[in-house]
């Protein structure tokens, strides 16, 4: 008699596996033959770390200090220098009481949505969509609404597509400006509407802004929301550490919110993680003003490099390039019924050119492919010229 086998959560099973490992793999394959391979896959910062940030981590990390449990929030240094920080860039009254620190910001999303819904319950989302959100929402049995976000609107949401999808059923609406996957960056004006109606129907609204700090407008502020009467009451500001600083292995992130959803958020981190790494926390409070102009240097940076795909985009016939700001560029490849992941894998193994199929972010999304041109230098996306010109599959 054969005995029954114990079931997999199946919120968990249904979801596909993390899509990263499997664009990597592609990229392994690839045999060097036309030159070094251009990694426009994985978001993270195409330089080092600074050797300061490098000197503090390694400091405090040695530290006894910090081997213990911290303050499930936070260590009140950082919450302090960070609030201190955001103040400073949106011209807001904030304080530690409005700060969570969090292990990395797709920690922070996972608080943030367990805070405002549950099982049965619906967040309204854009699309194309950053999928670890989506999987996130799957996983915890979140429903799922989307507003679609065309290319012939900057791929922006339409502040009457957000109206039309706010019914009754929506516990929040999840928003990435600058956007993961296509680089749209939403205008203060347009941020401003969709609060209006959040706030009119009751409902969240959670602003993932994971690139802030790699915005065009440089210290214009990128809102103007936390200067509102009552935004504790309905807006939620997501953040990581990890691009600017370029720490992503520490995993630290942060939210902006109410000193009632700050509470709310508290107990979900004490079951997570009790708290987020504190030898990273008390390294980026220190390294926060200190490194200030480092961070601007690189925000420019950023910005040549997507100046550099600008022009290589303009000058091949066959490739558009759809959006483009901070992080990514969202790009609509030439083959017409091709699903995004056969080009991608094709791309990485012939011409060394690794990026994320845009079937990923969304099933509308399977002609376009997303470029993390931060990852590579100047020189390296002008290289793409070259290996882009006359692809075929």
């Amino acid at each position: 008699m054969s005995l029954p086998k114990p079931a997999f959560n199946a919120l968990v099973e249904r979801i596909s596996p993390p899509p990263v490992p499997s664009v990597q793999a592609w990229a392994r394959a690839y045999d060097g033959a036309r030159g070094p391979l251009i990694d426009l896959s994985q978001a993270v910062p195409g330089y080092p770390a600074h050797p300061v940030m490098l000197e503090l981590l390694g400091q405090t990390a040695a530290s006894l200090a910090y081997t213990g449990y911290g303050p499930i929030e936070g260590e009140r240094k950082l919450r302090d220098a960070y609030a201190a920080h955001v103040s400073q860039i949106y011209g807001a009254p904030l304080a530690a009481e409005n700060i969570h620190v969090t292990s990395g910001c797709n920690q922070a999303f996972i608080c943030a949505v367990m805070a405002v819904a549950g099982a049965g319950d619906t967040v309204l989302m854009t699309e194309p969509y950053y999928f670890n959100h989506e999987t996130t929402l799957a996983m915890l049995g979140i429903g799922t609404r989307f507003v679609a976000c065309r290319a012939e609107d900057g791929f922006l949401p339409t502040v009457e597509g957000v109206a039309a999808a706010l019914d009754a059923g929506v516990k929040a609406l999840a928003l990435v400006s600058p956007n993961n996957p296509t680089g749209a960056v939403y205008p203060p004006d347009l941020l401003a509407a969709i609060a209006d109606l959040c706030r009119d129907r009751g409902v969240w609204l959670i602003l993932d802004e994971t690139y802030r700090d790699f915005l065009p407008s440089g210290k214009a502020a990128p809102h103007d929301l936390f200067r509102r009467q009552g935004w504790e009451d309905f807006i939620v500001s997501l953040y990581s550490f990890s691009k600017s600083f370029c720490i992503p292995g520490h995993r630290l992130g942060a939210i902006t919110a109410g000193p009632a959803f700050i509470a709310q958020v508290a107990k979900i981190m004490d079951n997570l993680q009790i708290c987020a790494p504190r030898a990273a926390q008390a390294a980026v409070e220190q390294a926060l003003p200190v490194l200030a102009g480092w961070r601007e240097e690189n925000r420019l940076e950023i910005l040549k490099r997507a100046e550099a795909l600008r022009e290589v985009m303009a000058g091949l016939q066959d490739w558009q390039l759809a959006a483009v700001g901070a992080y990514f560029a969202f790009v609509r490849h030439p083959f017409a019924g091709v699903s995004s992941a056969t080009v991608a894998e094709a791309l990485a193994k012939t011409v060394g050119v690794s990026c994320i199929p845009g079937g990923y972010f969304g099933p509308g999304q399977e002609g376009y492919l997303r470029f993390a041109f931060a990852n590579a230098d100047v020189d390296g996306i002008r290289a793409l010229s070259a290996r882009l010109d006359g692809f075929a599959l």
